[in-house]
């Protein structure tokens, strides 16, 4: 996920402003995969310091953006089709903050099926007061009803 912010706030805050930041995309690699999700992971060849390092860049970038333009700078969204393309800066900063939340909300729940611990406290304790039988059946019940979907 921090590779796919990364890289989306690179692109957001940065291209779509006329501010490149010179920074490869993974895609236009020469030989890159056409994997279209060369942003959710790190490839064979690119360690976690290579992947920090793509985030340290990219963030800084992107925060020198917000700070240089003002809230109602136009931009550019290429990849949008040809309806919505042009954009402001304000609208940008929320599709981004709305769209990392959403990850965020996935990376908890993976975290959650990792550790067990559930809740915005390690103990847990923001949740109903139930045994651990109530919450197995709890978890079964969302199962069935994702399932069923």
């Amino acid at each position: 996920m921090l590779k796919h912010c990364a890289l989306m706030e690179l692109g957001y805050l940065g291209d779509c402003f006329g501010r490149p930041a010179g920074i490869a995309y993974p895609w236009d690699a020469p030989g890159a995969s056409l994997d279209d999700n060369l942003d959710f992971y790190a490839t064979a060849d690119e360690s976690m310091a290579d992947v920090l390092d793509l985030a340290h860049r990219a963030f800084a970038h992107a925060d020198a953006t917000v700070e240089a333009l003002d809230l109602d700078a136009r931009g550019f969204v290429p990849w949008w089709g040809p309806e919505g393309r042009e954009v402001t800066l304000d609208q940008i900063i929320v599709h981004l903050a709305v769209d990392e939340a959403r990850h965020a909300g996935h990376m908890d729940v993976l975290r959650e099926q990792l550790d067990g611990s559930v809740g915005l406290r390690r103990a847990g304790d923001n949740l109903p007061e139930q045994d651990e039988r109530w919450w197995a059946d709890y978890v079964v019940r969302l199962h069935a009803i994702a399932d069923a979907r």
